[in-house]
């Protein structure tokens, strides 16, 4: 019998790096990298502690271009030779770029509008459109093996479209980047704290709260807290304001920031 494994390696401005797989048999036989925000070398390390191979990456999927969630993109392309798939307009802006063109053009691939194909179909992937403030943002559903799983790191506000995908996920991961009194007294300049918090920038707790609210359904089984800011918030805070959210029996669960979170079973 096939199981779902899900893995943040890293999940934040310092980086953003997440797995989504089968396993079966003993090992995990097909999955997906989300960003490429880690290095190769990191990357190999933290799926060896876990017992994954390269191997079983089938693609890369990129949710945005800004330099947090495609810093390795160029070394990921150059080592691991995986597929990666964005946008069209994502796909531009990437071919352009004098950081990854070289090593992206080879291995750059287009996303169509509505479901995608990997693994023979068993995995199969539709990304929607987030109003974060990159060239374009996207979150991606994904049915794999019937399983659906929903990932959006950088969303700025929630949409409907975003809640519709939700509502019908098995498991959802989403921002929850600040505290807004955190953000409110810290020390980051004012012009930044408006980028932030005004509806292009980042969700806060309380709008991760609201959300979670709007799209918990009997089917939902576990959230994933992620993009945590290093400076306005903790994973405390983050878990506190999002709890009261879900039935108790659900799992909720902060994601690290710097560091491999645990390898879960979905």
């Amino acid at each position: 019998m096939s199981k779902i494994r899900f893995q943040s390696f890293s999940s934040g401005s310092c980086g953003n790096c997440y797995f989504i797989g089968i396993e079966e048999d003993g090992g995990v036989s097909a999955g997906l990298l989300i960003d490429a925000g880690v290095g190769p070398r990191s990357l190999k390390k933290h799926l060896a502690a876990s017992g994954l191979d390269p191997d079983a990456i089938d693609a890369i999927l990129i949710t945005h271009d800004h330099m947090d969630h495609v810093r390795s993109l160029g070394t990921l392309c150059k080592y691991l030779r995986k597929p990666v798939w964005t946008t069209a307009t994502l796909y531009r802006a990437l071919s352009r770029s004098p950081f990854y063109r070289d090593w992206f053009a080879p291995c750059g691939k287009v996303l169509s509008e509505g479901w995608n194909d990997f693994c023979g179909g068993r995995i199969r992937v539709q990304w929607f459109e987030l109003p974060h403030d990159a060239t374009q943002t996207v979150g991606y559903a994904i049915l794999i093996d019937g399983f659906r799983f929903v990932l959006m790191t950088d969303l700025g506000r929630i949409t409907p479209q975003a809640t519709a995908f939700c509502r019908q996920a098995d498991a959802v991961v989403i921002e929850s980047n600040y505290d807004r009194d955190m953000l409110a007294h810290g020390p980051y300049p004012e012009e930044l704290k408006r980028r932030i918090s005004q509806g292009h920038g980042h969700l806060s707790n309380d709008e991760c709260a609201e959300a979670i609210r709007a799209f918990d359904h009997e089917g939902l089984r576990s959230v994933f807290l992620c993009h945590l800011s290093d400076h306005n918030n903790t994973p405390e805070l983050a878990f506190r304001a999002s709890r009261p959210s879900l039935p108790p029996e659900k799992r909720l669960v902060p994601l690290p920031r710097r560091i491999p979170s645990p390898l879960f079973e979905l």
